[in-house]
């Protein structure tokens, strides 16, 4: 039986043999040429003309016209936290906020609608309004001494005043198995800044917690947010137990989850052998649309705190380190888990993290027993010979070009001025990647950046914020086409989770599938974030629908 038709469109299938073509926009009723799609049991069964595939249709199929619109893959995120985002977006959204009194304001106004006790939340919060140094106590005034708790926007800094410090007994003398740090000044008392997220979840951790109902309910309305942009996948990496549970819930309510995820579990570099050994019996956990695959692992933090890993030292003298006591203990974690059957990912802003990643998947064998491949998460910095490695390794770059809207064309942001402009134009990498030979796939990393596919596309093809063509550009060579970009989202994503039955229109392929009032290839790409997604499925089961579809 034929569940689904969908006819009348412009079809963008992304399968190989279509590439060559993907340039050219193709109209709908050009003769021969597939303009129908048919599912039935959550998998595409034809694609073909429109008379073809409609003759398949019986009295339960449901006939869905496209009118002309274009169907593409379904999108997908590579890398996003969907549960710990829905616990640390507590609070204030401090996006856009560059100087202190903007945010004094945010925390005052906030403070005037809170019990006296009441902790003060706040997510999304820059670097630029601390200058030279972060302290909690610059928020105390406007907090009218109740505990404050920001996050900063990579989520890998944390400020709180002595309030909050006190309550989550953070004194300064903590001892962390990583690169994590609470900041003390001359006199050894904590400053407020909690570099790298061991530290400053101690902090979080003290908060309120959100109920298991308002973090299901915050997972689900953010999953919407990402199938309303069209994205069918995300590759999840901050697998936790809790993280399982709060899917388990979600799947369970009516609708289950809105976007397929697949789970990295997160490995700490102060994790032990006991910690490996029950993420191992974790592999292949998961539910109808959700399965644990991956392991996520840290080799560094971010270069806007000095805690990413750099061939050399950046302006400040720092970054010189591994999250890893011993670079050995990472390599052995990394071996067992790809032992075990995990596709390894990652993270690694700096430079000599992501060639010290590259070097170890190469020696363990590239790619997982069926098939998968290993992976850097972000990639910020490279040399040319970091290029040319993972390349060389078959190691998949997975990049968030959204990272780039905190960057200042002077060079007077925290990234640059960490990097010096040499390194700083070495950002981003992408196009280079591609010109060597390396696998890439893109995603949004929300919370820290915004979950809408269509704004991370359009930062991928212009390299400067859409909307505003008078903002600076950022490597202008680095940027992709329109082909590229929608195959960073669709296809190469795919291959980068191990999924070859996503990212293409072909039979038997799974139909996740997204509907575009526009064709994304061809679109203006400052003009792709207003794009209308028309219709976002998953398995043939809609996600998505506007309501002038039917």
């Amino acid at each position: 039986m034929t569940a689904l038709i969908i006819h009348g469109a412009t079809l963008r299938t992304m399968t190989a043999d279509a590439v060559k073509d993907i340039p050219v926009h193709h109209d709908a009723d050009e003769a021969g040429r597939p303009t129908a799609v048919a599912v039935a049991d959550g998998r595409i069964t034809a694609v073909g003309t429109d008379d073809e595939v409609l003759a398949l249709a019986d009295t339960d199929t449901e006939l869905i016209d496209a009118r002309g619109a274009v169907l593409t893959p379904g999108l997908i995120d590579s890398h996003m936290h969907p549960v710990w985002g829905a616990e640390l977006t507590a609070g204030i959204d401090l996006g856009g906020l560059t100087t202190l009194d903007q945010v004094r304001a945010a925390i005052s106004a906030a403070a005037a609608e809170l019990p006296d006790d009441a902790w003060i939340r706040g997510w999304n919060l820059d670097y630029k309004p601390f200058g030279d140094e972060i302290r909690g106590d610059l928020f105390d005034e406007a907090a009218g001494g109740r505990p404050v708790a920001l996050v900063l926007m990579d989520l890998h800094t944390g400020v709180g005043n002595e309030a909050a410090l006190r309550a989550a007994g953070i004194d300064g003398t903590e001892v962390f198995t990583d690169a994590s740090l609470v900041v003390v000044d001359d006199a050894g008392r904590p400053t407020g800044e909690l570099r790298e997220i061991p530290a400053y979840m101690m902090l979080i951790d003290a908060a309120p917690a959100l109920s298991r109902a308002d973090a299901v309910d915050r997972v689900r309305a953010a999953l919407r947010d990402s199938a309303a942009s069209g994205v069918t996948t995300a590759a999840v990496m901050d697998g936790r137990e809790a993280t399982l549970e709060v899917l388990d819930d979600v799947e369970a309510a009516p609708g289950g989850l809105p976007v397929r995820l697949q789970i990295a579990l997160w490995h700490q570099p102060g994790d032990d052998d006991a910690d490996v050994e029950r993420r191992i019996a974790r592999l292949g956990a998961g539910g109808a649309r959700y399965e644990v695959s991956m392991i996520k692992m840290f080799i560094d933090g971010v270069i806007d705190s000095g805690t990413a890993w750099l061939h050399a030292p950046d302006t400040e003298g720092e970054s010189e380190h591994p999250f890893w006591p011993s670079i050995g203990r990472y390599q052995e974690v990394a071996g067992r888990y790809r032992e075990a059957g995990f596709q390894l990912a990652t993270h690694s802003c700096g430079d000599a993290g992501a060639a010290a990643a590259a070097r170890t998947y190469a020696a363990l064998g590239p790619r997982t027993a069926d098939g998968a491949p290993h992976r850097i998460e972000h990639l910020e910095t490279l040399t040319d010979d970091d290029v040319a490695l993972i390349a060389q390794t078959g190691t998949v770059a997975s990049m968030q070009p959204l990272h780039m809207q905190w960057r200042e064309a002077d060079h007077s942001d925290s990234w640059a001025r960490r990097l010096g402009p040499e390194r700083a134009g070495h950002a981003f990498r992408v196009r280079d990647l591609l010109s060597a030979g390396a696998h890439i796939c893109l995603g949004s990393d929300w919370p820290v950046a915004q979950s809408d596919a269509r704004i991370g596309m359009a930062w991928a093809r212009l390299r400067r914020r859409p909307g505003d063509p008078d903002a600076p550009v950022f490597e202008p060579d680095q940027r992709l086409t329109g082909a590229e970009t929608l195959l960073a989202h669709t296809r190469w994503a795919a291959e980068a989770i191990g999924r070859p039955d996503l990212g293409v229109i072909a039979v038997g392929a799974r139909a996740d599938l997204t509907l575009w009032e526009q064709d994304p290839v061809t679109t203006d790409p400052d003009h792709l974030p207003d794009t209308r997604v028309l219709l976002t499925l998953i398995d043939g089961t809609i996600s998505h629908r506007e309501e002038d579809i039917s």
